[in-house]
């Protein structure tokens, strides 16, 4: 007993951060992201899609621009450079322009509950991408997902027509999110990610750039319009993937992910509180369907002895 007492004493001791230091990060990120799907939604009307999604890509890369010089560059390979290219143009280019133009025609909720069937889409790509293997509950999660889906383009809006066209754009967001999902994979176990974040906020921004005719005359206006898309930039994209790295660094990264599922939720009350809009009841119905679906594929099969 002596012994292990003074093995124990003699060890040095690593500082790690306070339980609810993580936490917190993780909290903040989530309420952020879901504040996005507000905010794009409040001002969906006024900006158009691409000077919303490249001036808040253009604000992300100026505040991760001074870590980026204190972390120092990692030359890519041309491999990396074409991964950088297809997350950077999908997940931050088409995914802004989708995602902005959808939320013309879909509450915030609503837009949020469509972005969560992007695990899905992740695990049926990684089958001809990562050669994952095809499984019961991975088909399952994929068919109870996607019904979700067409539940929620069932029930969000009155008129047919433009309920249909913003479930299709958020959904073509949820596509290209699952893209950068995957090229991450691969870019995350070489290069820093916020190199990777950097490059593809850039990316994204020229994308967009050629659908922002509007952007300069916010930008000179000053208006309420320009604070709104300079909060986009800072808080739900530069800050809230860095709390979440940061989440991500001292907690299981599988029961982190799963919190992700309480996005649509807040960005739903944050929608209620703020601007006086709440998602259809065919919508949560639609919702909770995505969210089991993604569960179910995160299911591994047994494996026989």
């Amino acid at each position: 007993m002596t012994t292990t007492t003074q093995t124990a004493a003699s060890e040095p001791t690593t500082t790690s951060p306070a339980a609810w230091l993580p936490v917190a990060a993780g909290a903040v990120t989530l309420v952020m992201w879901a504040s996005a799907f507000v905010v794009i939604r409040h001002v969906a009307h006024d900006v158009s899609p691409g000077a919303l999604g490249s001036g808040r890509l253009l604000v992300a890369a100026l505040v991760v621009l001074p870590l980026v010089l204190r972390r120092g560059w990692v030359r890519p390979t041309r491999r990396e450079w074409t991964l950088l290219a297809a997350g950077g143009v999908g997940w931050f280019g088409i995914y802004n322009l989708a995602l902005n133009a959808g939320e013309r025609h879909v509450d915030a909720g609503t837009a949020a509950m469509i972005i969560q069937i992007g695990p899905v889409i992740v695990a049926l790509l990684a089958i001809p991408l990562f050669g994952e293997r095809m499984h019961a509950w991975l088909v399952g999660g994929m068919l109870v997902g996607f019904a979700g889906v067409a539940v929620i383009a069932r029930g969000s809006s009155t008129d047919a027509d433009a309920s249909l066209l913003g479930v299709g754009l958020v959904l073509v967001a949820a596509v290209m999110y699952a893209v950068g999902v995957l090229t991450q994979k691969v870019l995350l176990r070489r290069l820093p990610s916020v190199q990777v974040v950097f490059v593809s906020f850039l990316m994204g921004a020229l994308i967009c750039l050629p659908f922002s005719s509007d952007l300069p005359g916010i930008v000179a206006n000053g208006g309420a319009e320009l604070w709104w898309i300079i909060y986009l930039g800072v808080f739900p994209t530069a800050v809230a993937f860095t709390t979440w790295a940061y989440a991500l660094t001292h907690t299981d990264a599988g029961a982190l992910s799963l919190t992700t599922f309480l996005v649509p939720g807040i960005a739903t009350l944050v929608a209620w509180l703020t601007i006086n809009e709440v998602p259809p009841t065919l919508s949560f119905v639609g919702g909770a369907l995505a969210i089991v679906g993604v569960l179910m594929t995160r299911r591994k099969p047994r494996v026989a002895r």
